[in-house]
Protein backbone atom coordinates (compact mmCIF):
# COMPACT_ATOMS: atom_id res chain seq x y z
CA UNK A 1 0.00 0.00 0.00
CA UNK A 2 3.10 2.65 0.69
CA UNK A 3 4.53 1.48 -2.71
CA UNK A 4 1.06 1.92 -4.16
CA UNK A 5 0.77 5.18 -2.78
CA UNK A 6 4.47 6.56 -3.56
CA UNK A 7 4.12 5.40 -6.95
CA UNK A 8 0.99 7.00 -7.61
CA UNK A 9 2.08 10.39 -6.26
CA UNK A 10 5.25 10.32 -8.73
CA UNK A 11 3.19 9.80 -11.56
CA UNK A 12 0.84 12.99 -10.63
CA UNK A 13 3.67 15.23 -10.41
CA UNK A 14 4.22 14.40 -14.07
CA UNK A 15 6.03 17.80 -14.57
CA UNK A 16 8.20 17.48 -11.42
CA UNK A 17 8.88 13.60 -11.64
CA UNK A 18 9.76 14.06 -15.45
CA UNK A 19 12.35 16.64 -14.46
CA UNK A 20 13.94 14.50 -11.66
CA UNK A 21 13.78 11.18 -13.42
CA UNK A 22 15.74 13.02 -17.08
CA UNK A 23 18.41 14.29 -14.65
CA UNK A 24 19.21 10.71 -12.94
CA UNK A 25 19.03 9.66 -16.39
CA UNK A 26 21.22 11.54 -18.45
CA UNK A 27 23.55 12.05 -15.64
CA UNK A 28 23.68 7.83 -15.71
CA UNK A 29 23.94 7.57 -19.55
CA UNK A 30 26.78 10.32 -19.31
CA UNK A 31 28.67 8.95 -16.56
CA UNK A 32 28.85 5.28 -17.98
CA UNK A 33 29.67 5.76 -21.05
CA UNK A 34 32.10 8.10 -20.38
CA UNK A 35 33.61 5.63 -17.27
CA UNK A 36 33.27 3.67 -20.65
CA UNK A 37 35.49 5.25 -22.87
CA UNK A 38 37.62 6.10 -20.39
CA UNK A 39 38.28 2.19 -19.28
CA UNK A 40 38.48 1.07 -23.00
CA UNK A 41 40.71 4.07 -23.62
CA UNK A 42 43.28 2.78 -20.81
CA UNK A 43 43.13 -0.61 -21.89
CA UNK A 44 44.13 -0.21 -25.37
CA UNK A 45 46.54 1.91 -24.76
CA UNK A 46 48.13 -0.93 -22.33
CA UNK A 47 47.54 -2.86 -25.00
CA UNK A 48 49.20 -1.38 -27.44
CA UNK A 49 51.98 -0.14 -25.28
CA UNK A 50 52.96 -3.78 -23.65
CA UNK A 51 52.59 -4.90 -26.84
CA UNK A 52 55.08 -2.64 -28.73
CA UNK A 53 57.77 -3.92 -27.47
CA UNK A 54 58.02 -4.90 -23.30
CA UNK A 55 55.41 -7.41 -23.28
CA UNK A 56 53.58 -7.78 -19.72
CA UNK A 57 56.03 -9.44 -17.47
CA UNK A 58 59.75 -9.54 -18.28
CA UNK A 59 62.60 -11.40 -16.41
CA UNK A 60 66.30 -10.24 -15.56
CA UNK A 61 68.97 -11.53 -13.58
CA UNK A 62 70.17 -9.23 -10.45
CA UNK A 63 69.16 -5.65 -10.91
CA UNK A 64 69.10 -5.41 -15.10
CA UNK A 65 66.08 -3.77 -15.31
CA UNK A 66 67.38 -0.58 -13.47
CA UNK A 67 71.52 -1.22 -13.88
CA UNK A 68 71.81 -2.89 -17.55
CA UNK A 69 75.44 -4.33 -18.12
CA UNK A 70 76.25 -6.75 -20.37
CA UNK A 71 77.85 -9.28 -18.26
CA UNK A 72 74.44 -9.24 -16.12
CA UNK A 73 72.49 -11.68 -18.30
CA UNK A 74 70.72 -14.98 -17.24
CA UNK A 75 72.75 -18.45 -17.70
CA UNK A 76 70.65 -21.09 -17.37
CA UNK A 77 67.75 -20.73 -19.72
CA UNK A 78 66.36 -24.04 -19.57
CA UNK A 79 64.92 -23.55 -15.89
CA UNK A 80 63.26 -20.58 -17.06
CA UNK A 81 61.80 -22.18 -20.23
CA UNK A 82 60.81 -25.01 -18.63
CA UNK A 83 58.78 -23.25 -16.10
CA UNK A 84 57.03 -20.89 -18.42
CA UNK A 85 56.12 -23.16 -20.75
CA UNK A 86 54.26 -25.41 -18.34
CA UNK A 87 52.53 -22.46 -17.36
CA UNK A 88 49.14 -21.91 -18.28
CA UNK A 89 48.72 -18.28 -17.86
CA UNK A 90 51.16 -17.57 -20.12
CA UNK A 91 50.58 -17.04 -23.52
CA UNK A 92 53.75 -16.57 -25.21
CA UNK A 93 57.35 -15.73 -23.98
CA UNK A 94 60.76 -14.98 -25.84
CA UNK A 95 64.30 -14.15 -24.71
CA UNK A 96 66.59 -11.14 -25.93
CA UNK A 97 69.75 -9.31 -25.46
CA UNK A 98 70.99 -5.81 -25.39
CA UNK A 99 73.97 -3.99 -26.04
CA UNK A 100 74.76 -0.35 -26.80
CA UNK A 101 77.42 -0.40 -29.95
CA UNK A 102 78.12 2.39 -32.47
CA UNK A 103 77.33 2.17 -36.38
CA UNK A 104 79.04 3.70 -39.62
CA UNK A 105 77.89 3.94 -42.97
CA UNK A 106 79.78 5.37 -46.19
CA UNK A 107 78.60 8.93 -45.10
CA UNK A 108 77.77 8.91 -41.25
CA UNK A 109 77.92 7.05 -37.83
CA UNK A 110 76.20 7.03 -34.82
CA UNK A 111 75.37 5.42 -31.31
CA UNK A 112 73.23 2.39 -31.45
CA UNK A 113 70.99 0.11 -29.17
CA UNK A 114 71.29 -3.65 -30.50
CA UNK A 115 68.42 -5.74 -29.44
CA UNK A 116 69.23 -9.33 -29.97
CA UNK A 117 66.01 -11.53 -30.33
CA UNK A 118 64.27 -15.18 -31.40
CA UNK A 119 63.38 -14.75 -35.28
CA UNK A 120 60.43 -17.22 -34.07
CA UNK A 121 59.49 -16.22 -30.07
CA UNK A 122 59.69 -12.12 -31.15
CA UNK A 123 56.45 -11.93 -33.34
CA UNK A 124 54.54 -13.93 -30.91
CA UNK A 125 55.04 -11.21 -28.08
CA UNK A 126 55.40 -8.22 -29.83
CA UNK A 127 54.21 -5.98 -32.79
CA UNK A 128 57.53 -6.31 -34.25
CA UNK A 129 57.08 -7.77 -37.26
CA UNK A 130 53.65 -5.38 -38.02
CA UNK A 131 56.19 -2.02 -37.50
CA UNK A 132 58.25 -2.84 -40.48
CA UNK A 133 57.64 -0.32 -43.22
CA UNK A 134 60.44 -1.20 -46.04
CA UNK A 135 61.92 -4.62 -46.53
CA UNK A 136 60.98 -7.56 -44.58
CA UNK A 137 61.53 -9.51 -41.44
CA UNK A 138 64.39 -11.21 -41.35
CA UNK A 139 65.12 -14.91 -40.50
CA UNK A 140 67.98 -17.03 -38.84
CA UNK A 141 68.86 -19.51 -41.84
CA UNK A 142 71.45 -17.82 -43.52
CA UNK A 143 74.76 -19.81 -45.46
CA UNK A 144 77.99 -19.84 -44.09
CA UNK A 145 79.55 -16.73 -44.81
CA UNK A 146 76.45 -14.52 -45.38
CA UNK A 147 76.66 -11.48 -44.03
CA UNK A 148 74.13 -10.87 -41.30
CA UNK A 149 71.01 -9.15 -41.96
CA UNK A 150 69.64 -6.68 -39.10
CA UNK A 151 66.71 -4.63 -38.64
CA UNK A 152 66.87 -0.62 -38.04
CA UNK A 153 64.91 2.16 -37.06
CA UNK A 154 63.55 4.17 -39.91
CA UNK A 155 64.92 7.01 -37.91
CA UNK A 156 68.52 5.65 -37.70
CA UNK A 157 68.15 4.92 -41.68
CA UNK A 158 67.44 8.66 -42.23
CA UNK A 159 70.20 9.70 -40.18
CA UNK A 160 72.92 6.99 -41.61
CA UNK A 161 71.48 7.27 -45.09
CA UNK A 162 70.84 3.63 -45.21
CA UNK A 163 68.07 2.19 -47.67
CA UNK A 164 67.09 -1.88 -47.67
CA UNK A 165 70.32 -4.08 -48.67
CA UNK A 166 72.58 -1.26 -48.25
CA UNK A 167 75.53 -2.45 -45.53
CA UNK A 168 76.79 -0.93 -42.86
CA UNK A 169 79.53 -1.73 -39.69
CA UNK A 170 78.57 -2.21 -36.09
CA UNK A 171 81.13 -1.84 -33.55
CA UNK A 172 80.61 -2.60 -29.80
CA UNK A 173 82.44 -4.42 -26.47
CA UNK A 174 81.72 -8.07 -26.05
CA UNK A 175 80.99 -9.47 -22.77
CA UNK A 176 84.67 -11.06 -22.69
CA UNK A 177 86.33 -7.60 -22.90
CA UNK A 178 87.01 -7.94 -26.36
CA UNK A 179 85.85 -5.86 -29.12
CA UNK A 180 83.36 -6.58 -31.08
CA UNK A 181 82.76 -5.96 -35.03
CA UNK A 182 81.29 -6.61 -37.99
CA UNK A 183 79.64 -5.93 -40.97
CA UNK A 184 75.38 -6.23 -41.64
CA UNK A 185 72.88 -5.84 -43.99
CA UNK A 186 69.93 -4.10 -44.06
CA UNK A 187 67.10 -6.03 -44.13
CA UNK A 188 64.13 -3.12 -43.54
CA UNK A 189 63.52 -0.61 -41.33
CA UNK A 190 61.02 -0.17 -38.60
CA UNK A 191 58.50 2.45 -37.26
CA UNK A 192 57.81 6.18 -38.90
CA UNK A 193 60.15 8.81 -39.24
CA UNK A 194 57.73 10.33 -36.27
CA UNK A 195 58.82 7.65 -34.08
CA UNK A 196 60.49 8.40 -30.64
CA UNK A 197 62.36 5.34 -31.30
CA UNK A 198 65.57 6.10 -33.87
CA UNK A 199 68.51 4.14 -32.35
CA UNK A 200 67.43 0.52 -32.37
CA UNK A 201 69.26 -2.24 -34.09
CA UNK A 202 67.61 -5.50 -34.13
CA UNK A 203 69.77 -8.76 -34.81
CA UNK A 204 68.93 -12.92 -34.67
CA UNK A 205 69.48 -13.60 -31.44
CA UNK A 206 72.43 -16.29 -32.43
CA UNK A 207 74.34 -13.53 -34.20
CA UNK A 208 73.62 -11.29 -31.50
CA UNK A 209 75.29 -14.00 -29.17
CA UNK A 210 78.06 -14.23 -30.99
CA UNK A 211 78.71 -10.48 -32.04
CA UNK A 212 78.80 -9.96 -28.03
CA UNK A 213 80.86 -13.35 -26.90
CA UNK A 214 77.56 -14.48 -24.64
CA UNK A 215 77.56 -17.76 -25.52
CA UNK A 216 74.20 -18.79 -25.22
CA UNK A 217 73.16 -16.58 -22.16
CA UNK A 218 70.52 -13.69 -22.70
CA UNK A 219 69.72 -10.66 -20.89
CA UNK A 220 66.06 -10.63 -20.66
CA UNK A 221 62.53 -12.65 -21.07
CA UNK A 222 59.33 -11.05 -22.15
CA UNK A 223 56.04 -12.75 -21.24
CA UNK A 224 52.51 -12.07 -22.72
CA UNK A 225 49.82 -13.57 -20.34
CA UNK A 226 45.97 -13.99 -20.88
CA UNK A 227 44.96 -11.46 -18.79
CA UNK A 228 47.09 -8.46 -18.75
CA UNK A 229 44.94 -7.04 -15.68
CA UNK A 230 46.46 -9.87 -14.01
CA UNK A 231 50.06 -8.80 -14.82
CA UNK A 232 51.29 -7.97 -11.14
CA UNK A 233 49.88 -11.19 -9.55
CA UNK A 234 50.93 -13.46 -12.28
CA UNK A 235 54.25 -12.05 -11.82
CA UNK A 236 54.46 -12.16 -7.55
CA UNK A 237 53.70 -16.12 -8.20
CA UNK A 238 56.53 -16.37 -11.12
CA UNK A 239 59.08 -14.36 -8.61
CA UNK A 240 58.37 -17.43 -5.74
CA UNK A 241 58.77 -20.12 -8.44
CA UNK A 242 62.15 -18.44 -10.26
CA UNK A 243 63.26 -17.07 -6.56
CA UNK A 244 67.01 -16.59 -8.68
CA UNK A 245 65.66 -13.58 -11.29
CA UNK A 246 63.77 -10.95 -10.70
CA UNK A 247 60.41 -10.84 -11.91
CA UNK A 248 59.01 -7.18 -13.30
CA UNK A 249 55.27 -6.52 -14.12
CA UNK A 250 55.14 -4.02 -16.69
CA UNK A 251 54.05 -1.29 -13.99
CA UNK A 252 57.42 -1.94 -12.91
CA UNK A 253 59.02 -2.29 -15.96
CA UNK A 254 57.54 1.09 -17.53
CA UNK A 255 56.62 3.01 -13.92
CA UNK A 256 56.97 6.11 -15.62
CA UNK A 257 54.32 5.48 -17.98
CA UNK A 258 51.88 3.38 -14.79
CA UNK A 259 52.54 6.41 -13.17
CA UNK A 260 51.60 9.49 -15.18
CA UNK A 261 48.43 6.97 -16.89
CA UNK A 262 47.36 6.65 -12.89
CA UNK A 263 47.37 10.29 -12.34
CA UNK A 264 45.47 11.19 -16.03
CA UNK A 265 42.98 8.44 -14.72
CA UNK A 266 42.56 10.39 -11.19
CA UNK A 267 42.08 13.39 -13.17
CA UNK A 268 39.07 11.76 -15.02
CA UNK A 269 37.75 10.90 -12.07
CA UNK A 270 37.46 14.64 -11.06
CA UNK A 271 35.66 15.17 -13.83
CA UNK A 272 33.44 12.35 -12.97
CA UNK A 273 32.75 13.90 -9.60
CA UNK A 274 31.86 17.22 -10.58
CA UNK A 275 29.39 15.98 -13.39
CA UNK A 276 27.69 13.85 -10.39
CA UNK A 277 27.64 16.92 -8.49
CA UNK A 278 26.17 18.60 -11.02
CA UNK A 279 23.45 15.59 -10.90
CA UNK A 280 22.86 16.13 -7.21
CA UNK A 281 22.51 19.31 -6.99
CA UNK A 282 19.76 18.85 -10.01
CA UNK A 283 18.38 16.24 -8.48
CA UNK A 284 18.19 17.85 -4.84
CA UNK A 285 16.64 22.01 -6.18
CA UNK A 286 13.65 19.60 -7.98
CA UNK A 287 13.07 17.55 -4.68
CA UNK A 288 12.64 21.16 -2.93
CA UNK A 289 10.87 22.69 -5.13
CA UNK A 290 8.62 19.37 -4.85
CA UNK A 291 8.31 19.39 -1.30
CA UNK A 292 7.59 23.21 -0.96
CA UNK A 293 4.48 22.98 -3.52
CA UNK A 294 2.96 20.40 -1.58
CA UNK A 295 3.52 22.24 2.02
CA UNK A 296 -0.42 21.83 1.82
CA UNK A 297 -0.70 18.48 1.30
CA UNK A 298 1.49 17.45 3.91
CA UNK A 299 -0.03 19.89 6.44
CA UNK A 300 -3.21 18.01 5.62
CA UNK A 301 -1.15 14.70 5.99
CA UNK A 302 -0.01 15.90 9.76
CA UNK A 303 -3.70 16.53 10.34
CA UNK A 304 -4.78 13.71 9.70
CA UNK A 305 -2.45 11.61 11.83
CA UNK A 306 -0.09 11.17 9.79
CA UNK A 307 3.26 10.93 11.18
CA UNK A 308 6.69 12.79 11.13
CA UNK A 309 8.22 9.35 10.16
CA UNK A 310 6.43 8.27 8.09
CA UNK A 311 6.22 11.42 6.26
CA UNK A 312 9.75 10.92 5.29
CA UNK A 313 9.65 7.39 4.82
CA UNK A 314 7.18 8.60 2.24
CA UNK A 315 9.78 10.84 0.41
CA UNK A 316 12.82 8.48 0.76
CA UNK A 317 10.49 5.54 -0.77
CA UNK A 318 8.91 8.08 -3.71
CA UNK A 319 12.70 9.21 -4.68
CA UNK A 320 13.86 5.77 -4.57
CA UNK A 321 11.53 4.79 -7.20
CA UNK A 322 11.82 7.16 -9.20
CA UNK A 323 15.39 6.86 -8.64
CA UNK A 324 15.10 3.19 -10.11
CA UNK A 325 12.78 3.82 -12.63
CA UNK A 326 15.12 6.82 -14.25
CA UNK A 327 18.53 4.56 -13.86
CA UNK A 328 16.46 1.52 -15.92
CA UNK A 329 15.80 4.22 -18.07
CA UNK A 330 19.45 5.07 -18.42
CA UNK A 331 20.60 1.78 -18.41
CA UNK A 332 18.55 1.25 -21.79
CA UNK A 333 19.56 4.68 -23.62
CA UNK A 334 23.05 3.70 -22.55
CA UNK A 335 23.35 0.18 -23.26
CA UNK A 336 23.44 -0.05 -26.68
CA UNK A 337 25.72 2.92 -26.96
CA UNK A 338 28.72 1.42 -24.98
CA UNK A 339 27.82 -1.72 -26.96
CA UNK A 340 28.99 -0.51 -29.81
CA UNK A 341 31.80 1.55 -28.79
CA UNK A 342 32.96 -1.77 -27.43
CA UNK A 343 32.54 -3.50 -30.69
CA UNK A 344 32.97 -1.32 -33.31
CA UNK A 345 34.53 2.04 -31.78
CA UNK A 346 35.27 4.94 -33.63
CA UNK A 347 38.31 5.49 -35.77
CA UNK A 348 40.30 8.99 -35.63
CA UNK A 349 40.98 10.18 -39.09
CA UNK A 350 44.57 10.35 -38.75
CA UNK A 351 46.43 7.99 -35.71
CA UNK A 352 47.80 10.35 -32.46
CA UNK A 353 51.20 9.34 -31.39
CA UNK A 354 51.21 9.03 -27.38
CA UNK A 355 54.49 7.89 -25.88
CA UNK A 356 55.95 6.46 -29.42
CA UNK A 357 52.67 4.33 -29.84
CA UNK A 358 49.99 5.02 -32.57
CA UNK A 359 46.68 5.47 -31.01
CA UNK A 360 43.70 5.87 -33.62
CA UNK A 361 41.41 3.11 -32.64
CA UNK A 362 38.62 4.47 -29.90
CA UNK A 363 37.05 1.88 -28.20
CA UNK A 364 35.01 1.49 -25.21
CA UNK A 365 34.98 -0.83 -22.72
CA UNK A 366 31.54 -2.76 -21.61
CA UNK A 367 31.70 -4.62 -17.71
CA UNK A 368 29.78 -4.66 -14.73
CA UNK A 369 31.81 -1.53 -13.72
CA UNK A 370 31.00 0.19 -16.52
CA UNK A 371 27.08 -0.56 -16.36
CA UNK A 372 26.64 -0.88 -12.52
CA UNK A 373 29.32 1.72 -10.90
CA UNK A 374 27.26 4.87 -12.00
CA UNK A 375 24.23 3.33 -10.99
CA UNK A 376 25.71 2.59 -7.40
CA UNK A 377 26.81 6.01 -7.25
CA UNK A 378 23.88 8.06 -8.61
CA UNK A 379 21.55 6.14 -6.50
CA UNK A 380 23.31 7.08 -3.42
CA UNK A 381 23.31 10.60 -4.53
CA UNK A 382 19.75 10.77 -5.47
CA UNK A 383 18.72 8.79 -1.69
CA UNK A 384 20.83 10.92 -0.05
CA UNK A 385 19.57 14.25 -1.80
CA UNK A 386 16.05 13.15 -0.20
CA UNK A 387 17.33 13.26 3.38
CA UNK A 388 16.69 17.27 3.88
CA UNK A 389 13.46 17.63 1.96
CA UNK A 390 12.24 14.42 3.84
CA UNK A 391 13.59 16.27 7.03
CA UNK A 392 12.39 19.61 6.11
CA UNK A 393 8.90 18.05 5.61
CA UNK A 394 8.72 15.81 8.73
CA UNK A 395 9.20 19.01 11.06
CA UNK A 396 5.90 21.14 9.27
CA UNK A 397 3.53 20.99 11.93
CA UNK A 398 -0.54 21.07 9.92
CA UNK A 399 -0.85 25.21 11.65
CA UNK A 400 2.03 26.13 9.83
CA UNK A 401 1.85 23.99 6.60
CA UNK A 402 -2.09 25.37 6.08
CA UNK A 403 -1.16 28.59 7.40
CA UNK A 404 0.74 29.62 4.08
CA UNK A 405 -2.41 29.33 1.86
Amino acid sequence: MFINFALRNIFRQKRRSFLTGLSISAGYVFFALTLSLIEGSYSNMIKLFTENHIGHIQIHSDDYLTRPKIYKSINDRSEIEHKLINDPRIISFTPRTYSPALSFSEEKTGPVQLIGIDPEKEPTVSRLREKITEGSFFNESQETGDKIHALISKGLAIKLGLEVNDEFVLIGQGADGSIANDIFIVSGTVGRKSSLDKTSVYLPLTAMQDFLSLDNNVHEYALLIRDVSQAQMVSKSLQSVLSDFVVSPWQVVEEVFFKSMEADKRGNWVFLGLVTIIVFIGVLNTIFMSVLERTREFGVMRAIGFRAAGLINLIFTETILLTLLSLFLGLLTALPLILWFSEVGYMFPEPMDMGGIEFQHLKGDLSLKVLFLPMGILFLFATFTSALPAIRASRLTPVDALGRF
